[in-house]
């Protein structure tokens, strides 16, 4: 994707990697309207950056996508890149079902359904455009699995196929699919990851995802390099290492 005169809709954004992607991409001149669930996030956000449009969705809700498509695409009728950001990370012990499947149940909803309401309520739209993006996120827990995240882990493995999947469906069309893989980032996604020395730090991350839409425009994955260890380790057949490796800290994704 091109990095400036765009009109991106980031859902999810509120805080963590969508915020900061969405104030860099803000910055490189396009225009940007950041999702959320939380009216008071929202405000906050349109209060402290001029001239970002904020738009109240709730990614875990059918009927909150559709009202807030129709407000985007009616305020924002050139829209045409999709980040499908949102996300819930949550520990879960599954040897006791009362200790995971609430969890599982609502991780699934919001990871992997609110993508693909998200993709349906935008894509026709996005066809109608000359040059449209999708960009989707998984992780690199998609590829290497955390112990404590199950269903996170499975989410975001299912958000690679499914980003492979449609990529082949829309090839003739003017969408492209984006997949961003992020590894530990220092968010609140998960308790601790903020302060977790072993995790990314959130510019560092930020500037090397947009260092690599610049310089790859045509890229199908962003992978910053700390991603790698997790993305490949059963192409370089390290793959039980890179487990061990992994399930030794606290909190390892995004």
């Amino acid at each position: 994707m091109n990095l400036s005169g765009n009109t991106v809709f980031i859902p999810g954004s509120t805080s963590g990697i969508g915020l900061a992607l969405a104030l860099e991409l803000q910055a490189r001149g396009n225009t940007v309207i950041v999702g959320g669930r939380r009216a008071e996030s929202l405000a906050r956000i349109a209060a402290e950056y001029p001239g970002i449009d904020t738009v109240q969705i709730d990614t875990a809700d059918p009927a909150s996508i559709a009202s807030a498509a129709k407000q985007v695409l009616a305020g924002h009728p050139g829209l045409n890149v999709l980040v499908t950001m949102a996300g819930v990370m949550q520990v879960e012990d599954w040897r006791d079902p009362a200790a995971f499947l609430t969890s599982a149940e609502t991780t699934v909803t919001t990871n992997l359904l609110g993508p693909i309401r998200l993709i349906a309520a935008f894509v026709e739209h996005l066809r109608a455009q000359p040059d449209a993006t999708i960009m989707t996120v998984s992780s690199g827990l998609a590829f290497t699995p955390f112990k404590p995240t199950p269903s996170y882990n499975a989410s975001k493995a299912a958000i690679h196929m499914l980003s492979e999947s449609i990529r082949l469906q829309l090839a003739d069309t003017s969408v492209r699919i984006v997949e961003l893989e992020p590894p530990a980032v220092r968010t609140t996604l998960l308790p601790g990851l903020e302060e977790n020395e072993s995790a990314m730090p959130l510019d560092e991350f930020i500037t090397e995802v947009v260092g690599l839409l610049e310089a790859e425009p045509d890229a199908k994955e962003i992978q910053v390099e700390r991603v790698k260890f997790l993305r490949y380790g059963e192409a370089r057949g390290d793959y039980d290492q890179v487990v061990e490796a992994i399930n030794g800290h606290a909190a390892q994704g995004n």
